[in-house]
């Protein structure tokens, strides 16, 4: 048995945040592997555990967006072997279930224990004394190491620093693919997106990819729509009742195709805000977490149509190497979205600048 520092939540709470503790780990089993993670994203649904706003079995070991080093695997492992460096998918994917196999990797089967941290045998690998701990999304990536299944990894080419592949594994394909798959952008339309953090400002991206003629965001953080403006964003406003009234002017009254919502804590006064900016038969896409309630009326009277969407929509098998291709090709900015590089023990000091509307991304560097 191995041993590892981690950051571990015991309770959450608005008043509770993750301790660094020395904690055990089991030696992969069949279909698993030990990895060593190089580096970690902090994203925010790490923080709707934290915070409470999204039930978990706790304690767990946070972090689901990670890259790192396959150090060993155990018996029957086939998609990677010692050495790879991997990107984690927080969703995993199976390659087997209905939805694997009809091209929906994001919704695979495999993902049921996200918040309990179980492996698919239904047992834990970290463990404090006789206590066992999950790891967010069955990854645990605020970890020196972790034993993951073989499902949860994605191989990559190491020319891709770790700070930025790991950074593919959650945020930027969530917001990349809310525009590119779940919207459906396609040339010329008008997209607005609501947040600019580490998925919306991804979701510009993706808009900008897929040819948008207008990217409106907003966001009450004046350097996020600074960061948005160089990513693609064509307008920017902390005001949407602002935005909107641009909106009708640069579409003569049409109003947008999309609307984004990607906004860190959801809530019925975005969604309606949202479902004002859509025109006649538009899409309003729901990435974020929260609790809201749909305005049906807004609904009907224009035949707008909400869609959840989870990952983006995205394949991680497909997407995450093509991304990372993208990354190479210079069609797609990763670098920019780091704000700020943490070690293990300032994770808080991170999630502290991300609640305060410093951060685009927090990373923390492993080793």
């Amino acid at each position: 048995m191995l041993t590892t520092q981690a950051a571990v939540l015991r309770e959450a709470g608005p008043d509770k945040w993750w301790a660094i503790e020395e904690v055990a780990l089991d030696e992969p089993k069949a279909g698993e592997v030990l990895v060593r993670f190089e580096a970690s994203g902090l994203c925010h649904s790490d923080d709707h555990i934290r915070a409470g706003d999204t039930p978990a079995r706790l304690p767990m070991v946070g972090g689901h967006e990670g890259a790192g080093v396959v150090e060993r695997v155990g018996p029957g492992v086939t998609r990677v072997a010692e050495g790879d460096h991997i990107v984690c998918s927080f969703i995993p994917v199976c390659g087997k279930c209905r939805y694997c196999s009809t091209g929906r990797q994001n919704l695979c089967d495999a993902g049921l224990n996200a918040g309990t941290g179980k492996l698919p045998d239904g047992t834990f690998r970290f463990h404090s004394g006789v206590e066992d701990l999950g790891g967010m999304c069955v990854l645990g990536t605020f970890s020196e190491y972790a034993v993951l299944s073989e499902t949860s990894c994605v191989p990559y080419e190491p020319d891709v620093a770790p700070e930025v592949a790991a950074l593919v594994g959650c945020g930027v394909t969530t917001g990349w693919g809310s525009a590119v798959y779940a919207a459906g952008v396609r040339a010329g339309q008008t997209v607005v997106i609501f947040g600019i953090g580490g998925v919306g400002i991804n979701a510009v991206q993706g808009a900008q990819y897929a040819g948008a003629k207008n990217v409106i965001a907003i966001d009450p953080v004046p350097f996020k729509l600074e960061m948005a403006a160089k990513l693609g964003a064509t307008h920017t406003f902390t005001d949407p009742a602002q935005a909107r009234e641009v909106l009708v002017e640069e579409t003569r009254g049409q109003l947008a195709d999309h609307v984004i919502l990607t906004v860190g804590v959801m809530t019925s006064e975005v969604v309606r805000a949202g479902a004002d900016m859509a025109g006649k038969d538009g899409q309003i896409t729901i990435t974020g977490v929260g609790k809201y309630d749909l305005p049906g009326a807004l609904m009907t009277l224009y035949q707008r149509k909400f869609h959840g969407a989870l990952f983006g929509g995205a394949n991680p098998l497909y997407d995450i190497p093509r991304l990372l291709d993208l990354y190479r090709a210079g069609q797609l900015k990763l670098d920019e979205l780091i704000t700020h590089r943490y070690r293990l023990g300032e994770v808080n000091d991170g999630y502290r600048d991300m609640l305060a509307g410093k951060n685009i991304r927090g990373v923390i560097g492993h080793g």
